[in-house]
């Protein structure tokens, strides 16, 4: 029997996650980290990671741990969250960059700091560290390392969102929910008479969107074609991303999507779908959680966002931390602030921002 802490977020995959490890005869700890530092809702919001609901979620876990019969420990992690995780992405915005924020979270926030406030602060002895993501972790033969394996079912996977997690942290995690499906959660939950067992997933990192994040007024500036022809107007750069086409305001002819983003001039270029295509990304700040830093280049796979899927491609480090990375085919919409997470096979072997 192990002592297990269990991430708690008051939604389905956490809270079935810690069920199945009380079933397996573990001693199960539920922990929430409290993070939102703004006006607490007064009626229902839509779900989010960071938002005014947060208050519902944390009662939420609490009913879970308690109808599960384990005890429930919320940290406040306010302070360190928006140093680390809110101005860290307000900047990367208001730089003409998309950041994501749940990959920085995971890496600093999550599996750091709460882990070692447990330990210290609130005196919890634990064996490992569970959440609800949709992945799986293993030692490597040979090497003895630890590493996250994509989930079984590919259309949940979440492995992309922990490609920052050093060896330290792996060492001590475990995913109870890697090798099941979505439906088969919930439908656990249901059986178990667990209250959220149909709540809806969250959709984005905050509340409201960006604006949450950047709260900055509105800078006007202009949208130019490729060639420099102003064809539109902005209202801040900080509201854009690569790749996009809806919001643009730029009606007639030929449909035009965000190529590039200049924060310096305060410019949004849009152009042809043909435009948003490259063949090769630089990401820095590389980390190599399940294997040793190359020193040639290698050929792995490679995310270069949640959703997209990993695509053959040839990694050349750099020397100074970070890699080039030249993709077989060429990519849509590269952003930068983005990760670029690279697998092989199903191995989640490192990850880093992409920064051009």
């Amino acid at each position: 029997m192990s002592r297990i802490v269990v991430g708690m977020s008051g939604g389905v995959d956490s809270s079935v996650a810690a069920l199945l490890l009380c079933d397996a005869g573990h001693q199960v700890h539920g922990v929430t980290m409290k993070i939102y530092s703004g006006t607490p809702a007064e009626g229902p919001v839509a779900d989010s990671c960071y938002g005014p609901g947060e208050q519902s979620d944390i009662e939420e876990a609490a009913r879970v741990c308690a109808r599960l019969g384990i005890s429930h420990t919320v940290v406040d992690l306010c302070d360190e969250y928006r140093s680390l995780v809110l101005d860290y992405a307000r900047d990367e915005y208001l730089s003409g960059r998309t950041p994501n924020p749940c990959v920085l979270c995971n890496g600093r926030v999550k599996f750091g700091l709460l882990l070692d406030r447990l330990a210290h602060a609130e005196g919890i002895d634990f064996d490992l560290f569970a959440t609800g993501h949709y992945c799986r972790v293993e030692r490597i033969p040979g090497t003895g390392r630890f590493a996250i394996r994509a989930a079984e079912d590919p259309r949940k996977d979440q492995s992309y969102f922990l490609c920052m997690l050093n060896q330290g942290q792996l060492s001590r995690v475990m995913f109870p929910l890697g090798g099941m499906k979505k439906p088969d959660v919930r439908e656990i939950a249901r059986k178990a008479g667990l209250g959220n067992h149909a709540r809806p997933e969250s959709q984005d990192f905050a509340a409201g969107g960006y604006k949450a994040v950047v709260s900055q007024a509105d800078r006007a500036g202009p949208i130019t074609n490729t060639a420099g022809k102003v064809i539109g107007e902005h209202k801040g750069v900080w509201g854009y991303t690569i790749g996009q086409r809806k919001g643009l305001g730029v009606g007639g002819g030929e449909p035009v999507y965000v190529t590039r983003i200049d924060a310096k001039s305060n410019t949004v270029v849009a152009g042809p779908e043909s435009t948003l295509y490259r063949r090769e990304l630089v990401s820095r700040g590389v980390n190599w959680a399940s294997r040793d830093e190359p020193t040639e280049p290698v050929r792995l796979q490679v995310k270069i966002r949640y959703r997209n899927p990993a695509v053959p491609a040839v990694v050349s480090p750099q020397g100074d931390g970070s890699v080039r990375v030249t993709f077989d085919e060429p990519q849509r919409a590269i952003a930068g602030g983005q990760f670029a997470a690279f697998y092989d096979g199903d191995i989640l072997v490192g990850g880093g921002v992409i920064a051009e």
